[in-house]
């Protein structure tokens, strides 16, 4: 706190949410230091990228290049970081913290990758490190998960918590589009990167997924702990198929805990109709946590944009706030304390969805239910769906009673190779909730 009494405030990137973050801190500042009680003033604003220093409307005498302006600057109390990637983050993040600053991040890769040595250095130096934006982008989850909810022993997570693979996969539900058709159409409308693997591959859910366990179970879950699968083989047909069985596909963040062991996973999964997950649509996101005293709890609510997330930045900037004006020391941080170990993803057990393409003649059936019979699968149904008479194939949709991922793997890979097989197009796995 400055000896007016005020509550210096730095940024450090000025992309879209940097840049939003600081029109907030400067156009409503002061309904802002009145929720917060104490004067909240923008000190600095840095970002390498001259054009956006330009384009952001902050006054001239604010603006740098130089993130000394920031790092070293005596009158910022409160450090924004929202560049963004690991470094330089991490690098700005640790002298933050080592020269007495407090921290507020949207940061999911870093805090998925470095969070529980960034939190013990905050821990450590008495200091507050919140990244809330981290995750939902507007959608208040982490608070919760230290605090309100903190009784409660969870037993599972699931999340659709990537706006960017929710509409491309809403878009191929509703209007029967491409894969490559709806990222492009995604793309067009501002809701995709022009490189989109961190978010179609899978890579955003995971970081986001490990930042929530690590809380939510109180264990170190790390993003490579994560066993992830993108959506880029989903087809047209596979929506089709779902929702004549009753379900929607969709890319599930999957957290569920039994005795000592966390099963950790993202990838496309069939959601009964029936089920809230299975209706949020669009760039919407939302988390269902389930614990032994709230029970189900499902939050939803814009989960990326440079206004929810400018909520939940200035909202962690508030929190602080208050605390130096009460002269509160931060709380310490839920360190994890559990040691809970991460099973293999060859130990699931879960239903699946399995689409072929096969010779369209009798006996076909009988070899491929030959091959799962061997290794224990037991067919639920299955459905022939379109023929080529020219090619004399067909495609047909199997799913599964509940089988071992490892089982059903080692099956596929005999299946694919069977004579009678042209192509196994699609593997998806099946996720029911008791």
């Amino acid at each position: 706190m400055q000896a007016d009494n005020s509550i210096g405030v730095g940024i450090l990137g000025l992309g879209v949410i940097g840049g939003q973050v600081a029109h907030v801190l400067l156009q409503q500042s002061e309904r802002i230091s009145r929720q917060a009680g104490v004067p909240v003033v923008l000190q600095a604003a840095v970002d390498v990228d001259i054009s956006k220093l330009e384009a952001s409307r902050i006054p001239k005498q604010l603006r740098s290049t130089d993130p000394s302006k920031v790092l070293e600057n005596p009158n910022v109390d409160i450090l924004l970081e929202l560049i963004g990637g690991v470094s330089p983050a991490l690098e700005i993040l640790t002298n933050a913290l080592s020269n007495g600053k407090h921290v507020v991040t949207a940061n999911k890769e870093l805090m998925a990758k470095h969070g529980p040595q960034l939190i013990n250095l905050a821990d450590e130096k008495g200091l507050s490190l919140l990244y809330e934006a981290s995750v939902g982008g507007g959608i208040p989850i982490l608070g919760p998960l230290k605090k309100d909810l903190l009784a409660n022993d969870f037993t599972s997570i699931r999340a659709i918590i990537n706006g960017t693979t929710n509409y491309i996969l809403t878009r191929m539900s509703r209007e029967g589009l491409s894969f490559n058709t709806a990222l492009g159409e995604a793309q067009r409308s501002g809701f995709a990167e022009t490189d989109p693997s961190n978010d179609v591959e899978g890579f955003d859910a995971a970081y986001k997924l490990a930042i929530l366990a690590n809380l939510a179970f109180h264990t170190q879950v790390m993003a490579n702990d994560v066993y992830r699968e993108g959506v880029t083989r989903l087809a047209a047909q596979d929506f089709q198929y779902a929702e004549e069985l009753g379900y929607a596909i969709k890319l599930l963040a999957i957290a569920q805990k039994e005795g000592e062991m966390l099963s950790l996973r993202v990838h496309p999964a069939l959601v009964p109709q029936d089920q809230l997950l299975a209706k949020v649509d669009g760039v919407f996101n939302a988390i269902e946590i389930e614990g032994d005293l709230a029970g189900r709890i499902l939050l939803h609510g814009q989960g990326a944009g440079p206004l929810p997330t400018s909520s939940a930045v200035v909202g962690n900037v508030v929190e602080i706030a208050r605390g130096l004006i009460a002269n509160e020391s931060p709380a310490r941080h839920n360190i994890p304390s559990l040691q809970q170990h991460v099973s293999p993803m060859e130990e699931l057990i879960t239903r699946y969805y399995a689409r072929l393409t096969v010779a369209d003649h009798a006996g076909v059936m009988a070899q491929i239910s030959q091959v799962l019979g061997a290794h224990s699968i037991s067919i639920a149904s299955v459905i022939q769906k379109n023929s080529n008479p020219e090619a004399q194939t067909a495609e047909i949709v199997v799913t599964t009673h509940p089988a071992q991922e490892s089982a059903l793997q080692t099956a596929i890979h005999v299946i694919e190779k069977l004579d009678v097989v042209v192509e196994v197009g699609n593997l998806i796995r099946v996720e029911h909730w008791q």
